[in-house]
């Protein structure tokens, strides 16, 4: 049985945090259990930024991106002796146990704490790359597809009007999620990204088809970590084998991050909230929570970050078909 708990918002800022601090908070308070905010994650945790939380302190919060505990990349807790250092807080505190939201930078730590120290965590998904095993989707994804799409139409309509290709380049260092969902959301004639072997050679053959096709425009989404390299050295490529092409490069950048969360986003992060704190009470630990095919599983941290999580092959399909 645990009296106190602490939360955390740790690694790079998604929307709908907010709503799972939120969940996490007013949950832990209907179980009858204290709760503790960690203010700037890990590095918060070593320096003791613990405050405690009440239903107020999550009020007005559900609707704003980014996160109120603030968040940070800590190279101390690396450390042995910065993990000694925020055990001790812990210990300071009375924190029994904790709900770390992040992804798998986050749960690495925080499986490595609970082998050293057995401090009892459930990490929640909370990334707008939703490349984590165990959960169809992660906190924030779908708010970052939408503001990537939002931005593609954006930019279909200039493409249009004056006969160009457009690069997009979206978040994705190692997954494609973003690239795929808001390519064929927005109409791209080709998606890249990490998971998929699109080289040169096949960008410049599409073009020249949806030309051949009277195509007035194209859009190429190019995932930040595509292995042809960034979506303006692939546009730099194209050009010198097509110079006829009015060739235009737009990087979407940290926008993605950004932003109220959707009504997916929300509710996601609220059902993983509540869920992190029941599994707790329930004995959970060293365990991320997840929704898979709508029912809540509980997957342990070395699966959710050691399992590549793939891109369902109908999606890679529906690319080259409705690319024509």
């Amino acid at each position: 049985m645990y009296n106190r708990i602490g939360v955390f918002t740790s690694g790079g800022d998604s929307p709908g945090m907010n709503a799972c601090v939120r969940a996490v908070v007013r949950t832990a308070i209907y179980n009858k259990l204290e709760v503790y905010g960690i203010k700037r994650g890990y590095e918060g945790m070593i320096q003791g930024q613990l405050y405690p939380m009440n239903s107020h302190s999550v009020s007005n919060i559900i609707q704003k991106g980014g996160t109120i505990l603030k968040s940070a990349r800590s190279k101390e807790f690396m450390t042995i002796e910065g993990r000694k250092k925020a055990y001790q807080q812990l210990r300071n505190f009375d924190i029994d146990a904790l709900v770390a939201i992040g992804g798998d930078g986050t749960f690495t730590g925080a499986k490595i704490f609970y082998e050293e120290f057995g401090i009892p965590t459930i990490g929640v998904p909370g990334t707008i790359d939703n490349d984590l095993y165990g959960t169809d989707y992660t906190i924030g994804y779908d708010t970052a597809i939408n503001t990537a799409l939002d931005a593609i139409d954006k930019i279909r309509d200039t493409a249009d009007s004056h006969n160009r290709v457009f690069f997009v380049e979206v978040m994705g260092r190692d997954s494609g999620y973003i690239a795929i969902q808001s390519g064929i959301a927005g109409g791209a004639e080709i998606v890249m990204m990490p998971e998929t072997s699109t080289t040169i050679q096949d960008v410049i053959n599409t073009l020249k088809e949806g030309w051949m096709r009277k195509k007035s425009s194209s859009i190429v989404v190019v995932a930040e970590g595509d292995e042809e390299g960034s979506a303006a050295e692939i546009a730099e490529k194209v050009k010198a084998q097509l110079t006829d092409l009015d060739i235009r490069v737009t990087t979407l950048g940290h926008i993605q991050r950004g932003g109220s969360p959707t009504a997916k986003d929300r509710i996601l992060a609220s059902r993983l909230g509540i869920a992190a704190v029941e599994g707790l009470l329930k004995g959970q630990k060293n365990a991320m929570v997840g929704i898979i095919n709508d029912e809540v599983v509980y997957t342990p941290f070395e699966e959710a970050i050691g399992k590549q999580k793939p891109i369902h092959p109908d999606l890679l399909r529906m690319v080259g078909i409705l690319s024509i």
